[in-house]
């Protein structure tokens, strides 16, 4: 009876060793950004001061790490690897990443890297610059969309030349602060902008407030021009605490493989806890304006998955 009883504890605590090891994690990734290559969806995200991380996934719901894209050791920075977004670039990916509080940028042969940085230095000296987005408009004029600190966080945005890493200052415009109710709830911000068009209509997507308040939210402006100006529309924001999701924001848009538009954005960890933040993916779609102008966009909050982190 003493060896069934002792065959029964190590079984019980093997099943709970394997339980552990096989529980599901999500997917700790703030400012996140997803890269569609060939089948293959590749994530990149804000997550510590030693560079910026890869996963990968086919599902889009359960993520593989796959190692560091960019390392510390191969760029001028010291600290704070934010907001990645990756591009394929004339048969090469370029990744733009705010390091130091500084715009830089790094270049490799594949989307897991490795990337190292371009010119060892950022491309935008000036004062405290971050979360930059890429737009190819039609006539294929590169535009960076960015966040400078203007007394507060404030968006703004600039011409590139065709190598799309050196920046024209004299084209350099203003975008957009805070100015409705729901975004003056902490701090001055308008931060993580993201670029798309539809039906003739540019959209800026965006978040309000500071990213620890539990109302960061995605706001949207539009403009029938690149150049702006951008008007913010009445029936922000597109997405506030979604099925009880604290602190949503930071977002960015792509086509999953089925073509359909899909949005990938963080969220706190919990209500009591913001790091690490999660992230969570749902779809986007547009609808007539009752009232007339600019298609609204919206997202379908009852499909937003919690991304996974597969061990």
């Amino acid at each position: 009876m003493k060896y069934i009883a002792t065959f029964i504890f190590l079984f019980a605590a093997l099943f709970k060793t394997n339980a552990q090891n096989t529980e599901v994690k999500p997917l700790p990734l703030a400012d996140p950004y997803i890269l569609t290559e060939d089948g293959v969806y590749y994530a990149y995200g804000t997550t510590g001061d030693s560079g910026i991380e890869v996963f990968s996934s086919t599902d889009l719901e359960n993520w593989t790490r796959l190692g560091w894209a960019l390392r510390k050791e191969d760029t001028s920075c010291p600290k704070w690897f934010w907001a990645p977004e990756v591009y394929r670039v004339n048969g090469r990916y370029l990744m733009y990443f705010s390091g130091n509080e500084k715009i830089r940028a790094a270049w490799s042969d594949s989307p897991t890297g490795p990337f190292n940085e371009l010119y060892s230095g950022p491309l935008f000296p000036a004062e405290g610059n971050i979360d930059h987005h890429l737009y190819f408009d039609e006539d294929g004029q590169p535009y960076m969309f960015f966040v400078r600190f203007d007394h507060g966080n404030i968006i703004y945005s600039c011409q590139l030349e065709p190598d799309c890493t050196t920046m024209k200052f004299n084209t350099l415009k203003f975008v957009a602060r805070p100015e409705q109710d729901w975004e003056k709830l902490d701090a001055v911000v308008n931060e993580g902008p993201f670029i798309i068009k539809h039906n003739g209509t540019y959209y800026m997507t965006y978040s309000g407030n500071g990213y620890t308040c539990q109302d960061y939210a995605i706001g949207v402006a539009t403009s029938s021009s690149i150049n702006g100006p951008w008007k913010k529309v009445d029936y922000n924001p597109i997405l506030r605490r979604p099925n009880q999701l604290l602190g949503v924001g930071h977002h960015s848009f792509f086509r999953d493989n089925e073509g359909k538009l899909r949005i990938v954005f963080h969220a706190h960890s919990s209500a009591t806890k913001i790091h690490p933040r999660d992230t969570h993916i749902g779809y986007v779609s547009f609808k007539k304006n009752p009232n007339g102008g600019p298609d609204i966009i919206s997202v379908d909050t009852e499909s937003i998955i919690r991304c996974r982190l597969k061990q």
